[in-house]
């Protein structure tokens, strides 16, 4: 019985870097948003706050596909379901944007994803003062980002070193 533990002892510890590696990376902080890596998106990088909502976002670069996104998720939303597509719109300001998300939870939260390639997207966040997702012509989530700006340009300024490294 002392060999298993010790086997199984042993194969816990040697999977912990592997566990370690899935998590986020911090890379830095900069207008009200924290900045990290992604190792499961290829090193992708992204902004990811709480706001007073209890809502959590996430919005970055996955490198794997290529594609930016915006993964939200609030303990309000119960009903959604993991891998389930739903209809949204994502609006900065006044430019809408539609999407689909998909069932997706973050952190135990019920979330959504939602995947984009407008380049505009990131361009416009960096002057917006508010970011709403809608459902079916109903306002799920309005965030105030405001100051977003920073955070944005330390994004880019992330992937272009994980891109760099990568390259390397």
């Amino acid at each position: 019985m002392k060999t298993f533990w010790t086997a199984a002892v042993a194969a816990m510890v040697l999977a912990l870097p592997a566990l370690a590696e899935e998590e986020l990376q911090d890379y830095a902080e900069a207008g009200g948003w924290a900045i990290a890596i992604d190792p499961t998106l290829n090193n992708g990088c992204l902004m990811y706050g709480e706001f007073d909502d209890n809502s959590v976002v996430r919005i970055g670069i996955d490198m794997t596909t290529g594609f930016g996104y915006i993964l939200s998720a609030n303990p309000a939303w119960a009903d959604i379901v993991e891998g389930q597509s739903y209809p949204v719109t994502i609006t900065l300001d006044d430019q809408s944007f539609d999407g689909e998300a998909v069932g997706y939870p973050i952190d135990g939260l019920p979330g959504a994803n939602v995947d984009f390639d407008n380049p505009d997207f990131l361009a416009l966040l960096v002057a917006a003062e508010n970011l709403t997702l809608s459902h079916d012509g109903t306002e799920v989530m309005s965030l105030d980002v405001s100051g977003s700006a920073d955070a944005v340009k330390t994004l880019i300024e992330c992937q272009d070193k994980q891109n760099a490294a990568s390259a390397g």
